[in-house]
């Protein structure tokens, strides 16, 4: 026995010193996204995972700390998407997914959660699973079996029988499991309490018709407002975020009306909720670069061709209306919808937002202090500053003149742990 406690003192010292290692990065440049500027030379103390200071480079630091120097690279914090799929892959869209058994879809999720993380992305929410896949390869990331990003799981997305959160592409003889298809205000609370207990940490539904759903209308709107409503106070009740998909202008404003915090795909937005937005607080998050990859790939993929006719119809719609809300100053959240493109390519949206209207630097907020705000995670993650997570990511050159250098990360960091480094001297 005393053997025993002697071994696993010491097992414990290890454990507890490899904890309290002192990291310092340093880079020729830093994007500091709170204050909105370039920092040059910076030099960032990393200690337990978290950042401990951050300062020009030359400042003293302990003489054991394990050096990282990135050279002629831009440091920025790592990257927040607030709309993926991890466990969905285009190439098999439409009845071709039906080739495969269930669980495959987390095999998947696993692949796309080291490409995502990879590709700069140190954090993501995953609004919308099956089997609670999610929640699983959120475990699996935080119990050491898998790389990937820290992930904000939904679950299962709440919808009304019939509509996009449902299954609707099959005859009545064909019974498929939705245990989440909901009606009426008590149904539907329900859903979200299970939801909950089963690992959500936010609650995603569906307000209006989509894209990829094969019989409804895109833009024609799926719950009422009372059941909205519902939704919502049951979900903020029990400390949770709420995300909406909706296309269309009508189920945007009542959305907004009973208090969501995050509008999706938001593509036929008007006037009128630009200001509800405005007044409520309301972010969007709007996936305008979809519009290539689905109709570039969408027939090869097995995409129905109702839902490509329903992208032509809107597409180009969508990216008109975040230039408008961006110019209307609505907050504006980095969401790609990945999984409807290949998940690691998420970084391609950059070059697709300062087209329609935002400068590098506010695409670059978006998916960071933005994203965390709206994530009420402003403590943990979305800017260098000390007390966060040390997320850090390096890009070669300079991402504010060509925001395509956001597409090659050269080294990634997640909370104090090297994740891609293919720049950097460590001694």
């Amino acid at each position: 026995m005393i053997r025993l406690l002697v071994l696993m003192g010491v097992l414990l010292g290890v454990v507890s010193s490899a904890a309290a290692e002192v990291v310092v990065v340093t880079a020729d440049h830093m994007i500091d996204v709170i204050a909105g500027r370039v920092v040059d030379h910076p030099q960032i103390t990393i200690k337990d995972g978290r950042i401990q200071s951050i300062g020009p480079q030359g400042v003293a630091v302990s003489s054991d700390a394990r050096r990282i120097d990135l050279g002629a690279v831009t440091l920025m914090p790592g990257l927040i998407d607030m709309h993926v799929h991890l466990t969905s892959d285009p190439r098999f869209n439409g009845y071709k997914a039906l080739q495969f058994t269930d669980n495959f879809w987390t095999v998947v999720g696993v692949s796309n959660a080291k490409k995502t993380l990879e590709a700069g992305f140190t954090t993501v929410r995953n609004v919308g699973s099956q089997n609670y896949d999610d929640v699983a390869i959120k475990q699996g990331i935080e119990a050491g079996y898998i790389v990937g990003p820290r992930i904000v799981p939904a679950t299962y997305a709440i919808g009304a029988t019939g509509g996009h959160c449902d299954v609707t592409e099959f005859p009545p003889s064909m019974s498929v499991p939705a245990p989440a298809v909901s009606d009426g205000p008590d149904a539907i609370r329900a859903t979200v309490r299970k939801l909950r207990k089963y690992g959500a940490e936010v609650i995603k539904f569906c307000g209006t018709g989509g894209v990829f759903s094969k019989t409804d209308s895109v833009s024609g709107q799926q719950y009422s407002l009372i059941e909205m409503t519902a939704l919502v106070q049951e979900a903020h009740m029990l400390g949770l975020k709420v995300a909406v998909h909706a296309h269309g202008a009508a189920g945007i404003k009542d959305a907004i009306r009973a208090g969501v915090d995050t509008i999706e795909h938001a593509s036929l937005g008007d006037e009128e909720s630009f200001a509800l937005a405005r007044s409520h607080g309301t972010y969007f998050s709007m996936d305008i670069y979809d519009d290539d990859y689905i109709l570039a790939e969408g027939a090869n993929n097995g995409t129905f061709a109702e839902s490509l006719e329903k992208e032509r119809q809107i597409g180009r719609k969508q990216r008109e209306t975040f230039k408008a809300a961006t110019a209307a100053g609505v907050k504006m959240v980095f969401g790609t919808d990945a999984g409807v493109y290949p998940n690691g390519d998420n970084a391609k949206q950059f070059a697709t937002m300062v087209a329609w209207g935002m400068t590098p630097m506010q695409a670059i907020k978006s998916a960071t202090i933005t994203a965390a705000e709206a994530l009420g995670r402003s403590a943990d993650v979305g800017a260098i500053e000390v007390g966060r997570y040390a997320d850090l990511v390096g890009v070669v050159g300079d991402p504010l003149a060509d925001v395509t250098r956001l597409q090659t990360t050269a080294f990634v960091m997640k909370g104090g742990q090297v994740v891609k480094n293919t720049i950097a001297v460590a001694r």
